[in-house]
């Protein structure tokens, strides 16, 4: 049986999305233990977690999303026939508050955001419009009783480094580009909820974050893409600025675990790896990996938000995550086992064609 199908009505203002479910479906309903939104749910970590959230059984997900940097292609199947796509933006109030208010969910993860170097500095309004969301979701949480919002933060809030690692109380928040500017914002906006509604939260500060299905804007999956293609690689300045690199199920894991264990209650947790690499050497070990004929060639350095180096105190996320992070030889192992959207997937005329096509979930 397929999954439920979706109806669209054209309204004056925007698009309604109707929910069409079969009878026995409505009935079950009920017998979800856990209704779950995830915003920005097509992203790359959003989506992530969505796959994790939906194998158990008993979790009932809703992925929002405006496919503006998403894309339906990365929703997973629902083989328990729990999950649902709706396309919403979380910026506009009415579209999201249909989403909330019909549903009554019990956790919320807000994910959705515009993300991406070039594209936040390129877009400094668009980004800053993203606090619209924050402001919608946190009152709709308030409002609808639910239990704990989960907010995805950025490293980006720390800026420059004053001290390494970089530790979640301490460290102090000095970058001013929109982007860290509406993270650190919307950090503020959870604990004054808290503070003032009693709304738990938990921040998670996401640090650079790699998988299958990362967008190849950010610099591992581009690099990968760049070598298995034999491409020139371009590496911003002298390539000394160092980054840590969390494997994608490093950091679903650890975040899921938050959830279930109701760890990290009112609390901001680091979320990143804590072994750390010069982006040049980065490059390197992908040539080499690969065995690509690529050549590393140096451009001018950004004007501003590429900081020197990153590196988290990662105490409160080993203690989620309660085993070893994945080494990162062995994520480019897993990465290069699953190349399907890094090197097909971004292809604008296959994308185009493909989000134009309903998306279709089998139950099994």
């Amino acid at each position: 049986m397929k999954y439920p199908s979706e109806k669209f009505v054209q309204s004056s203002t925007y698009l309604h999305q109707i929910i069409t479910l079969p009878k026995h479906f409505i009935f079950n309903f009920r017998l979800f233990l856990m209704k779950i939104l995830i915003s920005g749910g097509a992203g790359f970590i959003g989506s992530s977690l969505a796959e994790k959230l939906i194998a158990d059984e008993y979790n009932y997900v809703v992925v929002a999303d405006n496919l503006s940097t998403g894309s339906k292609r990365k929703i997973p199947d629902a083989p328990n026939c729990n999950l649902h796509f709706v396309r919403c933006d979380v910026n506009d109030y009415r579209d999201i508050s249909e989403v909330m208010l019909s549903t009554g969910f019990d956790y919320v993860f807000h994910y959705a955001a515009t993300v991406g170097v070039k594209r936040t500095q390129e877009n400094p309004a668009r980004v800053l419009n993203d606090l619209e969301g924050i402001k919608h979701i946190c009152n709709l949480s308030k409002n609808s009783r639910v239990k704990r919002l989960f907010f995805a933060s950025s490293s980006e809030v720390y800026g420059e480094p004053v001290t390494l690692p970089q530790h979640e109380e301490t460290t102090p928040l000095n970058s001013r580009l929109p982007y860290a500017v509406v993270k650190n914002l919307g950090e503020a906006f959870l604990r004054s909820y808290k503070k003032e509604f009693g709304l738990d939260y938990t921040i998670f500060r996401f640090f650079n974050t790699y998988g299958p299905k990362q967008s190849i804007d950010f610099v591992m999956s581009k690099f990968i893409r760049h070598a298995l293609r034999n491409e020139d690689i371009p590496i911003f300045g002298d390539g000394t600025q160092s980054r840590t690199f969390c494997y994608i199920d490093d950091n679903v894991d650890a975040c899921v675990n938050a959830l279930y264990k109701n760890l990290a209650l009112n609390e901001v947790v680091n979320i990143g790896s804590d072994f750390g690499i010069s982006i040049l050497d980065l490059a390197e070990m992908i040539v080499e990996i690969t065995g690509s004929s690529s050549r590393i060639f140096h451009v001018p350095p950004l004007s501003e938000g590429d900081m020197c180096r990153r590196l988290p105190e990662t105490t409160k996320m080993q203690r989620l995550l309660n085993r070893p992070m994945k080494p990162i030889a062995e994520g480019l192992a897993s990465v290069l086992n699953n190349l399907d959207f890094i090197m097909n997937g971004h292809d604008p005329e296959f994308l185009t064609q493909y989000e134009a096509t309903p998306i279709l979930h089998h139950c099994k």
